[in-house]
């Protein structure tokens, strides 16, 4: 779905894939990032632990493009 709404709303879209071990390492918990799953926009968490809503997800994306 990102990459997705990442081309339709011409947003950069980055995705981490880690290990279970490499999230629950210490070096990531200093990183400052959220646990996954996780959706960040900008520095901001919109959704961490569970599924996003795809409209949520639109929202979101459009008021920051608003700015």
């Amino acid at each position: 779905m990102l990459p997705r709404l990442g081309d339709l709303n011409e947003v950069d879209v980055e995705s981490v894939s880690k290990t279970r071990a490499e999230y629950q390492d210490e070096e990531y918990r200093r990183s400052g990032l959220p646990l996954a799953p996780a959706v960040m926009l900008d520095d901001e968490v919109v959704a961490q632990g569970g599924p996003i809503d795809e409209m949520r997800l639109r929202d979101l994306i459009a008021k920051r493009q608003s700015v």
